[in-house]
Formats: structure tokens, sequence, C-alpha cells
């Protein structure tokens, strides 16, 4: 659940300030990018875990009202559902998580929805959970032939195993910044797809470009990427094509508060992409 506050600035240690607004609204990257995906009529199921708790029916509930499979989400009788404080200035965000249950997605858990992952044209995750158990999906996905795309957020050193069994890596600049070194650069460079918020993405030796939009919040906008490329690239579409549809998706993102408020449907997509003028 993400617990947004806008405020005009950001206090400093020791310091209250009164802010200028608040709401709840379901969040977690796991669940953003399942309902980006499922919005654009992807047929979409989630493996994880909620709190027994008014949170956990709520995030459940949402969910399904968007057409997400999740005969893959069990209630955790000991963890709280996960939650995120999320602090808004100027349009932009600082984001504070708590996984809660989302620890208790062990590999062991994983496996037992191994079913799921096996019907699956692509695998997305990212690291909100536990890596001993994305280490677990990814090398399974790579053993059965289906394309793993991680999301390295929040962001941290990734074991070789997981690089070498990953399709596309897809951080922003600073997770880039964070992850890569010249070993991982010589050798799996050419797995990462790393977003440049308004400037768009860049993969190789390409930079597909974004539209400009106003933004008004940028939470959820990296989501609404990931699970639109995962749509687009399980449709069929060539990976350019897939990027510039996915830039596009997450173009309608940053124009409404909350994370998943603006994620778009294939029409708008669509329409936005080819009829922009």
């Amino acid at each position: 659940m993400d617990v947004v506050t806008d405020t005009e600035r950001l206090p400093s240690q020791g310091e209250t300030l009164l802010g200028t607004d608040y709401f709840m609204t379901p969040g977690g990257k796991g669940a953003n990018q399942a309902v980006a995906a499922s919005r654009l009529g992807g047929d979409v199921s989630f493996i994880g875990k909620v709190g027994n708790d008014v949170f956990g029916d709520r995030l459940m509930t949402n969910l399904q009202q968007n057409g997400v499979n999740t005969g893959g989400i069990e209630s955790s009788e000991t963890f709280s559902s996960g939650m995120a404080n999320v602090l808004l200035k100027n349009r932009d965000n600082r984001i504070i998580v708590v996984p809660g249950a989302n620890n208790q997605v062990t590999a062991d858990y994983a496996e037992h929805y191994r079913h799921i992952l096996k019907e699956s044209d692509i695998v997305l995750a990212q690291l909100e959970i536990p890596l001993s158990t994305i280490e677990w999906c990814a090398a399974f996905c790579h053993e059965h032939d289906i394309p793993f795309i991680l999301n390295p957020a929040p962001a941290q050193p990734l074991p070789e195993t997981l690089l070498k069994h990953s399709t596309y890596i897809t951080p922003n600049e600073e997770e880039y910044t964070k992850i890569n070194t010249p070993s991982v650069e010589k050798d799996y460079g050419e797995t990462f797809i790393t977003t440049l918020g308004a400037r768009g993405v860049r993969y190789r030796n390409i930079t597909v470009s974004a539209p400009q939009v106003k933004a008004i919040d940028t939470t959820g906008a990296g989501d609404t990427f990931n699970g639109a490329l995962s749509y687009y690239l399980a449709a069929g579409y060539n990976i350019e094509n897939a990027l510039y549809l996915s830039n596009t998706a997450a173009s309608f993102a940053v124009e409404q508060s909350g994370a998943q408020a603006g994620m778009p449907s294939f029409q708008q997509v669509q329409e936005r992409a080819y009829h922009a003028d």
C-alpha cells in the first residue's frame, strides 16, 4: 500500500512540516507492473504475499478488479502487508519501502507456483522480494526457455548467475550506476534497457525518445514501462517497437497522482503513439 504525502519541501532532521495533501493507493512494484500489463490487455498472473489485514484485502481486491489472476497470492499470518511511504515534492518522489509479507515470498514459495511460470510467455520480477527467490526464478525461466525480465529496484549488486539468466535488465539511470561495473558492462551490457525519464530509454546503441507531457507525479512511471514492455514483448512486438510503445505508456502514468491511477489501456497508447499530431 502506498501512503503518499505531498509536501512543498522535505523536512530536515528533527523537523515537523505540514504537508499539502495525503492519500493511500494500492502499489508495490510487482503489483503496479502486473496492473500495467493487464490494462494493456495482457493475461497476467501474480505470485506474491500480502498480510492478513485490511491493506491485504484491499490490495487483493484491487488486483482482481484490474483483471490480474491472484491464484498465486497467499495471506501471511505473521507479517503485515508491504507498504511504501512516498514523499512528493515538486512532482518528484522519495520512497521508503517496508516489505512486510513480501519477505515470505521465498524460493520454495515461488516453486510451489512453478506451474504459473511454466505457462507464461514472459516473466517479470523486481527486487522487493528476497534476492534468492529472484535467482531461483531466473534460473527456472532460463532452464525452460522463458524470457525473464528483471527490474533491479531497489538497486543492489546482482549475482553473476542472475545477470546470466536475465533476458533483459531494466534499471533507471540511478540504478544503472549502482549495479553496473566494467565487468558487468563487458559481459552483460547488451541485456540492459536503461530508462532515462523524460529523455526516453537507452538500449545498446539506440535511444528511443518519450512523448513530452506535463508531469504531475512520476511514481509508477517505471513500473508502467516494465509492465508494458513485458506485455508488448510477450505479444510478439520487436524490441524497438516495444520500447517505443512502453515509453508512450509510461507517459500516461506521470500525468496523474498515484502509481496506478494513470496506467493506460491499449487503445490509449495506440492513439498517442501513432496519432500524436
